[in-house]
């Protein structure tokens, strides 16, 4: 892959993340996306026709991301052995990915939050934990929407009805909710996902 530019904010691969590239014709950052989105779309088809049951578990996850990259990345599907410049150690990457899976549970069982903010922490938390070496937004993103029609019965998000991938003013109030939800503050976030 020739152009390796990120949108601000976006984690940048390491050398040995980019040698995991799959389809070596690519040469811009426009064609690794398209190809993504075009994986990411045969996801979907997947899911569609096996509706998860139980998504709360660190088996799921790592089967999502991989049905979502597995045709782009060597390593789709597997959590990440780098730290980034975001998300916690790499090698607590299974225990807080358990602690965020207990919490959601115990969240719903008990009606902590709201539904909208239940899966508004989630994703956050999905988010911050940074599982993989690429794609944690889109995965957390999807994940957050499975939550919702899966396990709570409600429509998925719209995330401000734009592509959070461009640079775009969405994706500044994206992230710029996200950055509020690190303070506690989860009314920017659960705003901008039904916006």
């Amino acid at each position: 892959m020739v152009d390796t530019e990120y949108p601000e904010h976006a984690t940048p691969l390491d050398r040995n993340e980019t040698e995991g590239l799959l389809l070596t014709h690519i040469t811009s950052r426009s064609e690794l996306d398209r190809w993504e989105q075009d994986n990411i779309n045969e996801a979907l088809a997947w899911l569609e026709k096996h509706p998860p049951k139980n998504i709360l578990s660190e088996s799921f996850m790592k089967r999502l991301h991989k049905k979502m990259f597995g045709n782009v990345w060597k390593w789709a599907g597997t959590f990440r052995r780098t730290d980034k410049n975001i998300g916690v150690p790499w090698y607590l990457i299974s225990v807080e990915l358990k602690k965020l899976c207990d919490d959601v549970a115990y969240w719903l069982e008990n009606q902590i939050f709201p539904e909208d903010e239940t899966a508004a922490r989630f994703h956050h938390r999905l988010v911050s934990v940074h599982l993989f070496p690429n794609g944690n937004g889109r995965h957390a993103r999807l994940m957050t929407d499975i939550l919702l029609e899966n396990q709570i019965g409600k429509p998925p998000f719209s995330w401000g009805s734009a592509n959070l991938k461009a640079a775009d003013m969405d994706r500044e109030k994206y992230i710029d909710a996200l950055i509020a939800a690190d303070q506690n503050d989860y009314e920017p976030l659960i705003r901008f996902v039904r916006s």
